[in-house]
């Protein structure tokens, strides 16, 4: 009985980890966040100048439903580009990896990870449309969970990343990001084989005690 009360508590651990259990943003979080965004892009070298991109966000988080999200990330990495320390030509993902080593474990931290991630197998087999650009030569697709939208909006005001978010801005001279919301989905998620994995962990245990 122990061994299944332990399993059990270790499980909903994980759920008090993976989970969001504060709702969605509150206004007053949102006006907080975004005031902090705009005073922040006056020194800021990314897309935060934009105000386009802000009505954006602001949208996104006023309309927040407390769920988890995924982040689709299309990004060019360069082949080389200047080190923002030391100026010396730098492959590229060496680069990106100096800024989203660090990103992943503060994601983690929060109760995201990556959900998937590829490289292309080749170029547009399929795109038309007015505005539509040519193929850029993407390097990377990538999914990221988000436990919440606040816990995205606390990554993105996190001081701990303005040291190493140039890494990123000389290493990805191209990309594009939006969130997602899951419609059908036919891969079992941490939830569940989580779950049956500490299951799975108690019963050898009670196998090789009752032994």
């Amino acid at each position: 009985m122990m061994i299944w009360l332990g399993a059990l508590a270790l499980y909903l651990l994980f759920r008090l980890w993976y989970d969001n259990w504060r709702g969605p943003m509150k206004p007053a979080e949102v006006e907080a966040f975004m005031t902090a965004l705009t005073a922040r892009a006056a020194t800021d070298h990314e897309s935060a100048n934009n105000a386009e991109l802000r009505d954006t966000i602001r949208s996104f988080l006023d309309n927040d439903d407390g769920r988890e999200f995924v982040m689709l990330n299309l990004v060019k990495i360069a082949r080389e580009a200047a080190d923002p320390v030391t100026g010396a030509m730098t492959d590229g993902r060496v680069l990106l990896q100096r800024y989203s080593k660090p990103f992943i474990k503060a994601l983690f931290a929060r109760g995201g990870h990556p959900a998937y991630v590829a490289r292309p197998a080749g170029g547009y087999v399929d795109a038309w449309g007015p505005g539509v650009p040519a193929d850029p030569g993407w390097s990377i697709v990538g999914l990221m969970r988000y436990r919440s939208r606040r816990d995205m909006a606390a990554l993105v005001l996190d001081p701990r990343f303005a040291a190493i978010h140039p890494y990123k801005i000389a290493s990805t001279p191209l990309t594009f990001s939006f969130p997602t919301s899951p419609m059908l989905r036919l891969f079992v998620g941490p939830r569940l084989w989580v779950g049956l994995a500490i299951a799975l962990g108690a019963a050898l245990m009670q196998l090789t005690f009752s032994h």
